[in-house]
């Protein structure tokens, strides 16, 4: 890890692995809560640092927000903003 995409994409993969860990501990059962959507964004997460360290930090940074994006409207990590 030497990079500044390093750290970010990993920041990120981090914060992915505790919101999958925490529903998947939970009381309720993740029924609606498919695994496509954890290994979509953490393809993201891996596009996004390839990109940052071999070809740009642009096209890195557009694949990171589009990232965060992605986890914000389709897993929504946060309670106040309801489910699907």
């Amino acid at each position: 890890m030497s990079s500044f995409w390093d750290f970010a994409t990993m920041a990120v993969f981090a914060g992915l692995i505790v919101l999958f860990l925490q529903r998947s501990m939970g009381d309720e059962a993740a029924d609606n809560d498919p695994m496509w959507r954890y290994l979509a964004a953490a393809v993201g997460c891996a596009v996004a640092n390839y990109l940052g360290n071999e070809v740009n930090g642009y096209a890195a940074a557009a694949a990171l927000v589009v990232t965060l994006l992605f986890i914000l409207f389709e897993l929504r990590p946060f309670p106040q903003f309801p489910r699907r």
